[in-house]
């Protein structure tokens, strides 16, 4: 009973802790609250079965197909707001204080929407979402594995013409091990070009040379993952060097069946090499996880406490798209709130 009732105060504890989180899908986000509004029809049983993923997956393939069940309900400018305030609501309850959060406009556009439509809803309903929640937020649009190159820099085309907005910045995601990148290079060049900071997916479902050929192919400041830097020496040392933070999500790597037990994820390892890394959900509703919940699962296992919690937040928001005056009162409420 003591050993419940400690860990329920934790829980709360975490619950109560100022977060910052980088790596966040908003279609793979939805609460069943949302969906069910949305279309009725869809019971809880359903939603549990389409919209979350078993704890193993065969492969982070497998992972996303769940993302299917949520793009297909943000087709219209209301439900695409509906979605976008449903994870700002969710973000309050988790008290984050500031997050990024991504998704692929030309996902969006099966029933009649332009991709510039589909941005403009997305940017507006953050907006409001920003006010009604007091949580900052930034959106980085993203292009897909499997997009051909004018895909890309047709993404690449919407993060420059809605620059200065709330999208902060580019990324490439999806089937990491089944595409290569060479379509996206022009994309991610043009954005660079364009002053606006970039991410890129790697290191999850393939390994170091893939973290490796991303960082010189695509030169993003952040990567998506990237857990799979573990396996080379030089290439932890390079991200430290040349500070590149990984954006590290606990759960959705074993889910994903990058490694196969949560003890042996290489989080402990990744954080004592000194490489800047944050903690993140990836897919709140796919993962069904809170980052609450990842903040106990990394004491659990890892034995954190406060101080490397506080550390990843630091590095989070140094590290985020956001603007100075943002960062600089972002950090205010983390120093403020870790003992």
């Amino acid at each position: 009973m003591i050993l419940s009732t400690t860990s329920n105060a934790q829980g709360q504890q975490d619950k109560d802790l100022p977060k910052v989180e980088l790596h966040l899908h908003l279609d793979c986000s939805l609460s069943y609250e949302v969906v069910n509004a949305i279309n009725p029809n869809i019971s809880y049983d359903v939603y549990k079965e389409s919209f979350i993923a078993p704890p193993k997956c065969t492969d982070l393939a497998d992972y996303i197909t769940r993302a299917i069940k949520g793009f297909e309900l943000m087709q219209t400018k209301e439900q695409l707001r509906l979605v976008t305030l449903d994870l700002f609501k969710q973000l309050k309850e988790d008290h984050v204080v500031y997050a990024e959060i991504r998704f692929a406009p030309l996902q969006h556009v099966y029933k009649g929407l332009t991709a510039n439509e589909v941005v403009e809803a997305v940017n507006q309903a953050t907006e409001e979402g920003i006010k009604k929640y007091e949580v900052e937020a930034g959106i980085i649009l993203c292009t897909l594995r499997h997009y051909t190159e004018a895909q890309s820099l047709e993404t690449a085309e919407l993060v420059k013409n809605f620059k200065d907005t709330h999208i902060v910045g580019f990324d490439i995601a999806a089937d990491e091990a089944g595409f290569p990148i060479d379509n996206h290079i022009k994309a991610f060049s043009q954005v660079r070009q364009n002053g606006i900071p970039c991410t890129a997916h790697a290191g999850e479902a393939k390994g170091a040379g893939s973290v490796w050929e991303t960082l010189q192919k695509l030169h993003p400041q952040r990567i998506g993952h990237g857990v799979r830097s573990a396996e080379d020496k030089n290439l932890l040392l390079f991200l430290k060097e040349n500070d590149i933070h990984l954006e590290i999500c606990p759960t959705s790597n074993i889910q994903t069946n990058v490694f196969d037990k949560i003890e042996n994820h290489p989080l402990n390892t990744i954080y004592n090499s000194g490489v800047s890394m944050g903690l993140n959900t990836d897919a709140r509703t796919i993962s069904n996880v809170s980052l609450s919940s990842e903040y106990g699962l990394v004491r659990k296992v890892f034995n954190w406490d406060n101080s490397q919690l506080k550390k990843c937040n630091l590095e989070a928001i140094n590290h985020s798209f956001a603007k100075e005056d943002i960062k600089r009162k972002i950090r205010s409420i983390i120093e403020v709130s870790y003992k």
